[in-house]
């Protein structure tokens, strides 16, 4: 009996070593999902648009992203759990990039003098991109030409190498951001409709191949260029959402630089606005109050959106607005950065396990 009890033992202390000699050949590349990261500061839910003046049409920019999520918020009960596990999976893959700061990717809502980001091992991520053109009037079918100048738009603007981010203060100079993602026209398809307007429940996606809306959602961005109407330039799905309606929504009012496009929302960013919501960003300003935030630890609270062209500085919650970041609402020409703390949560999207993996070749 004593015999046979001893050789259990030596079997279970073999069995044990044998899984500790095995633990350092595991994939390291998936241990950031077992760190720990603080959530109590996540939300989806944005407050009453109208109280807070941020779809005022009297000041001309109109994005309904965050509307557009707080009505698919109420009509799908799981779509709050999928989008905490995409931010958990976004903390964690920054935090895992910085040691020094375990569990960092909260959004601190800093002013500008943070750690530079750790190099994601991802290289430059290359999407490739269908655009849906729906167009009711001959005008709305809008040129290649003016597709191309979009796409040129979005390379420069995702690279940094558009020509006026020279403009940006010193104080966001440090950490202007090449995001390091490119865009790849990949094919046109257009479609004539009868309607006039499409609103943003998302009948443009649904009208556009009848019924068969998205091509590949999973390996590429899908463009719908359509009639909106009631002002709004765009909205984009976040991601978590339904891969039956994935992608962005924009007016050929406010698309490319070129053509269609109207001043002042004629350069192209609007789309890129649209994009870094695709991409997982939020407004720069929370879409709240001071308390509320864009989980970004490089970009300052706010507790509103600015328009037009604003003066630098412009001040709210007692810290400097970064107004020329893509995610705020000013004009096409007064935009022109993202942060480093932005570039970290959409290319956080692309590590592994992460919602938009299946793009990377």
């Amino acid at each position: 009996m004593k015999k046979g009890f001893l050789a259990l033992l030596c079997g279970v202390f073999v069995m044990v070593s044998c899984e500790e000699d095995t633990l350092p050949q595991v994939d390291d590349s998936l241990s950031f999902q077992e760190i720990k990261v603080d959530m109590s500061d996540f939300y989806v839910e944005t407050e009453d648009f109208e109280e807070l003046d941020f779809n005022s049409k009297s000041h001309g920019k109109n994005c309904y992203s965050m509307k557009v999520l707080n009505e698919r918020l109420a009509a799908n009960p799981g779509l709050y759990q999928k989008m905490y596990n995409v931010e958990k999976h976004t903390r964690q893959f920054i935090a895992s990039k910085k040691p020094d700061n375990p569990g960092g990717g909260n959004g601190g809502g800093g002013g500008g003098g943070e750690d530079p980001p750790v190099d994601d091992n991802l290289g430059v991520i290359t999407i490739p991109v269908i655009v849906h053109i729906v167009y009711n009037t001959a005008s709305q079918n809008v040129s290649d030409a003016q597709i191309n100048s979009q796409i040129a738009v979005l390379n420069d603007d995702f690279r940094a190498t558009n020509s006026d981010v020279s403009q940006v203060p010193s104080l966001f100079a440090g950490v202007v951001a090449d995001v390091e993602i490119n865009f790849v026209l990949d094919q046109v398809i257009r479609k004539q409709t009868t309607r006039t307007s499409f609103g943003t429940n998302d009948a443009i996606k649904f009208d556009s191949q009848g019924g068969s809306n998205v091509v590949t959602p999973g390996t590429h961005l899908n463009m719908w260029i359509g009639p909106i109407g009631g002002g709004i330039l765009g909205y984009a799905q976040f991601p978590g959402g339904s891969s039956s309606t994935d992608g962005v929504v924009v007016d050929p009012l406010y698309f490319g630089t070129t053509g269609t496009a109207t001043a002042p929302f004629d350069g192209g960013r609007t789309m890129t606005h649209e994009v870094g919501h695709w991409l997982n960003l939020r407004h720069i300003w929370g879409d709240g109050r001071c308390n509320r935030d864009d989980f970004v630890d490089d970009t300052p609270r706010s507790d509103r959106p600015n328009y037009g062209c604003p003066g630098f500085p412009t001040t709210h919650c007692r810290t400097t607005d970064m107004t020329m970041n893509y995610m705020d609402y000013v004009n096409d020409d007064c935009m022109y950065m993202f942060s480093a703390g932005q570039k970290e949560r959409m290319r956080a999207l692309f590590a592994p396990g992460g919602v938009r993996e299946s793009i990377l070749p």
